[in-house]
């Protein structure tokens, strides 16, 4: 198992303006230095990274200046993380064009993995019909995967329609593709990440570790995961690809992601 890192904490999670207007540009982003994330992740001793759509597709247009600087800082690009609302038809077309381009590049820089959350939360609240709609945005996000060998994840997420295990279960019977358990993500919907991942091992190919306390996201260690537990169950699916390290935000990054690293090092062994 290798390790690795989100940019997202440099700057935490926003979102590109211009999608407000038009839905080939509703990016997530960081609102900070890429530059400073990757030699920040690489002094704390990590292998890898994560990176939004938004932060990677900043580089479109000069490729070279980011292998240099993943090369300089001798950093792995493991996946792209997206997202859409999936639930709108109108819209589903632009939706996946975007996610489409956004693998597109993610693969001429050797990513893996094409994590993406999502599923619209409507205003008189979830239908029955939003996760059929839901898991065939999601089968055609393993279509584009699959043209760019990438693997496909879906990311339950907080402030998406799938955050409690029962909606989890309502999206099952629509959709093949894989879980990306986020640990903390999980446990604030209501969940047991280790049951989740238990439950689930058919379907994880890639994992977000992320601790949590008292309504808050912390290092690893900071918070109540059980993950040793994780690990012992990560090895006995034979996990052989990456865990990554995700913060949303920390008044340090550095300091967060160092944290986290001293502790999967002292506690769970690990690099």
């Amino acid at each position: 198992m290798k390790l690795g890192y989100q940019t997202n904490t440099w700057g935490g999670v926003v979102g590109h303006p211009g999608g407000v207007t038009s839905i080939k540009d509703s990016f997530y982003l960081a609102n900070g230095s890429t530059e400073e994330a990757l030699k920040d992740i690489a002094d704390a001793g990590y292998q890898g990274f994560e990176i939004f759509d938004g932060n990677l597709m900043q580089y479109a247009s000069n490729q070279t200046a980011f292998r240099e600087l993943m090369e300089s800082n001798r950093l792995e690009l493991i996946g792209v993380y997206s997202g859409a609302n999936f639930i709108y038809e109108s819209i589903l077309e632009e939706e996946l064009i975007k996610i489409e381009n956004v693998s597109k590049l993610a693969v001429e820089f050797g990513a893996r993995h094409l994590v993406v959350g999502g599923g619209a939360v409507r205003s008189n609240g979830i239908l029955d019909s939003d996760f059929r709609l839901l898991g065939e945005g999601l089968n055609k996000v393993i279509e584009i995967a699959d043209k760019y060998n990438l693997i496909a994840s879906y990311h339950p997420h907080l402030g998406s329609m799938v955050e409690t295990p029962e909606q989890v279960e309502k999206l099952l019977p629509y959709t093949e593709i894989n879980f990306c358990p986020d640990t903390a993500h999980i446990e604030a919907g209501g969940g047991d990440p280790v049951e989740f991942m238990r439950k689930y091992k058919q379907r994880i190919k890639y994992v977000h570790f992320k601790d949590f306390h008292s309504g808050e996201f912390v290092p690893l260690g900071k918070g109540s995961q059980q993950f040793s537990e994780m690990v012992e169950l990560l090895k006995e699916m034979d996990y052989q690809d990456w865990i990554t390290v995700e913060l949303d935000s920390y008044s340090n990054p550095k300091e967060g992601a160092m944290i986290s690293r001293d502790y999967l090092k002292s506690h769970l062994h690990l690099g």
